[in-house]
């Protein structure tokens, strides 16, 4: 049955590349790359899309100036951060839900699946722009999550030379150096190479970050119709496994926000990256356009840690309020990546209607191969503090390192390896009724397959699914500026088997529905979005009595997006996104963390009720020398900080929860040359102690204090 899924594939995606790859054009007419089609998207405008989705756009990015893609989510308020790991991976929800907890948040890079694996937390170095597609994708992009689907798009090559060095440096002994450099090298072939070398302490003590990127890519333009794009992606990250700051008592602000509370034996955790993009696009007429692609990514993340452990009877901070218990854990975890896909789009009339399809096919592998160990000593009843080296106590007023000698783990959490392998069809087609009126009907099938080689056991089990994913919207054109809209969609997500303990469950599955208003003012240079949307996810894993897993849970997310960004003068750029988001679990089941009993009407962790996000930027012209100023708003409300009463805390002191915050940013940019420019960026302005995420009042993790950058660019 694969052999038979791959021949139909790859018969699709050759078909396509025969079509596309006509003979080299002889002219010496110089040829302009354009930006490839984003996969699995169509070419619509903003207006006729029956679905809300916000873009930062290369503008917006450099205002904010963040290196990270967690921090550029900040800018949308409908994506909140969630448990980053110890800070090894991104992590965020969409709508108030977020994938599997114990895995990265998926994310996209250029239509293909780049947030599976263990690569590290993405730097936005290459990155040209990101899309925030809100709602569920299922009806084309096959499973994912249920409250959205974030896609990176990257710089490409272009047939201008040009480049870019930009060095910075800042608060916490922070360095990093980015160089960006296109050129052609011929009339048919250009080049682009992007990269970036950072080196920054931290706020936190004895924390220390080393990581670099190198991201070249290669576009050759047979003809005018066609182009060829590869992209390497190399990265490597170093930094300590860091669980952040406990609660004392159910409340934040007891321990201070720099204090670490690992071991410095243990050293840091290393995160890498190789990754393969190719993309073949041939415009075939006007009208018509086919797409084909391979991905493949290998990433790996390996290293120790010491950190709270999250045993209740084995803690005793909740006895005597400061001496933490701990355990110590290895992992080691590789992941591949494979993905083939085809698709063609374009459109045609029939019967006096104009339809817009989008027809394709894909072909995916995932190998996530696990060994994770662990040490915890016994029970803290009836033992006092110096009794229980095997608990590795520290305190967390005065915590000394190196007091014990490390042990090694003696128990086998994971050693496994699962493979997945997925073949899906989709098509969607975008049906012109009127002048005014669009139906857009899509459908995917999915055909998926697991395997779980638990070595640790040596037993094998093997499990497949099918799915269809309808998805159905209609779009209005009010005028030329406002059109309304309204969708339903249908989403799902399988459960790896290693969550569920081998047994075969059935998907995590989710339906949407969205309506809103989109409009455009001052002649389209100011752009929004008004959207009201409810999302209600089933079969959330959880356990029964005898701790097996199963699909009994269900939540529902509802709430409202505003979103208005674009140029409100000619010198004056504005950015503003607030969402209200109710989401809150439909039923009581048990969390399989801890085993903990969650009851109906629970808030999902680390999602506020409310976020808003602001950034103003304005032009001045300074002796006839640019100046760009501005600065930027972020408020947090107040989020659950613990899903469960795992420790019998809340009940003594009550919930535990994340308070809420107001950061404020601050830049000024001066353009020395048309070449040259300085800027320095100042974060926090206001000092504010906040914290940005938790998963139990035991890993909380701090915001930064104020910090400043200063930074010089060289653009040429």
């Amino acid at each position: 049955m694969r052999s038979f899924k791959l021949s139909c594939l790859a018969s699709t995606c050759v078909c396509l590349a025969a079509l596309s790859t006509p003979a080299f054009a002889q002219d010496n007419d110089e040829i302009i790359v354009t930006a490839l089609r984003q996969a699995y998207q169509g070419d619509f405008a903003p207006l006729e899309v029956p679905q809300a989705a916000l873009e930062l756009d290369a503008q917006i990015l450099a205002d904010v100036n963040v290196t990270d893609l967690v921090s550029a989510l900040d800018l949308s308020a409908t994506v909140s951060r969630q448990n980053n790991f110890g800070g090894l991976w991104n992590a965020f929800a969409i709508r108030g839900f977020v994938g599997d907890e114990n895995l990265p948040s998926n994310f996209l890079v250029n239509g293909f699946n780049a947030g599976r694996g263990f690569g590290g937390p993405r730097d936005i170095a290459g990155t040209e722009s990101v899309q925030i597609l809100k709602g569920p994708k299922a009806a084309l992009f096959g499973r994912g999550e249920p409250g959205g689907t974030i896609n990176l798009v990257t710089k490409r090559p272009t047939f201008e030379t040009a480049g870019s060095i930009n060095l910075s440096a800042g608060s916490f002994n922070t360095f990093r150096g980015d160089a960006d450099f296109t050129t052609p090298i011929s009339d048919q072939v250009a080049i682009r190479l992007v990269g970036f070398y950072e080196d920054a302490e931290s706020f936190r003590d004895t924390i220390e970050t080393e990581r670099w990127g190198f991201y070249p890519s290669i576009a050759f333009k047979p003809s005018e119709n066609t182009q060829i794009v590869y992209e390497l992606e190399l990265s490597e990250t170093e930094t300590p496994f860091d669980r952040g700051i406990p609660a004392i008592e159910n409340e934040l602000g007891a321990v201070d926000i720099e204090t670490f509370l690992g071991e410095l034996e243990d050293g840091p955790y290393e995160a890498s990256v190789t990754g393969h993009q190719l993309e073949v696009q041939h415009d075939f007429n006007e009208s018509w356009s086919g797409l084909v692609g391979f991905n493949y990514r290998d990433t790996s993340l390996e290293g120790s840690d010491t950190a709270a452990t999250l045993s209740g009877f084995r803690q005793f901070l909740f006895l005597d309020g400061e001496t933490l218990s701990r355990e110590r854990r290895t992992r080691d975890y590789d992941s591949e990546y494979f993905v083939l896909r085809g698709e063609i789009a374009g459109e045609f009339d029939t019967g006096g209607l104009q339809h817009r399809v989008l027809i394709g096919a894909d072909y995916d592998e995932f190998d996530n191969d696990q060994v994770f160990r662990r040490f915890r000593g016994g029970g803290v009843l009836g033992r006092s503090v110096d009794e229980a080296a095997d608990l590795l106590p520290i305190n967390v007023f005065d915590p000394v390192f190196g007091q014990f000698g490390l042990p090694e783990p003696n128990a086998t959490l994971a050693d496994r390896l699962e493979k997945t392998d997925s073949f899906g069809l989709f098509i969607q087609d975008q049906i012109s009724v009127t002048d005014r009126l669009d139906i857009r009907v899509g459908l995917r099938y999915d055909d998926f397959n697991q395997e779980l080689e638990n070595r640790a056991n040596g037993t094998t089990v093997e499990s497949s699914n099918t799915r269809l994913s309808p998805q159905v919207g209609a779009v209005y054109a009010v005028n030329d500026s406002v059109s309304v809209y309204a969708s339903y969609g249908e989403n799902f997500r399988p459960f790896t088997l290693a969550d569920t303990g081998g047994s075969e469950i059935d998907t995590n599955t989710s339906t949407s529905l969205e309506g809103g208003v989109k409009f455009e003012l001052l002649g389209g240079s100011l752009k929004g979005t008004a959207t009201v949307f409810q999302v209600d996810q089933e079969n959330i894993l959880a356990v029964d009595d005898s701790f097996s897993a199963i699909p009994a849970g269900s939540a529902r997310s509802q709430g409202f997006e505003f979103d208005l960004n674009g140029q409100i003068t000619d010198s004056i750029n504005l950015w503003l996104s607030y969402a209200y988001t109710d989401v809150e679990t439909e039923d009581d089941f048990s969390d399989p963390n801890f085993g903990a009993t969650i009851p109906e009407g629970t808030r999902l962790i680390n999602v506020p009720e409310h976020q808003l996000s602001l950034q103003v930027a304005k032009d001045f012209d300074e002796k006839g020398i640019p100046l760009r100023v501005g600065g930027g708003l972020l408020y947090v409300g107040e989020r659950l900080g613990q899903f469960g009463d795992f420790f019998g805390q809340d009940a003594q002191f009550g919930e535990f929860e994340l308070p809420d915050y107001v950061t404020l940013r601050a830049f000024a940019q001066y353009n020395v040359t048309d070449a040259l420019s300085v800027r320095v960026d100042v974060d926090n302005v206001t000092d504010e102690e906040y914290f940005l995420n938790s998963f139990a009042s035991l890993w909380v993790q701090p915001g930064a204090p104020r910090s400043v950058r200063g930074s010089i660019s060289y653009n040429f």
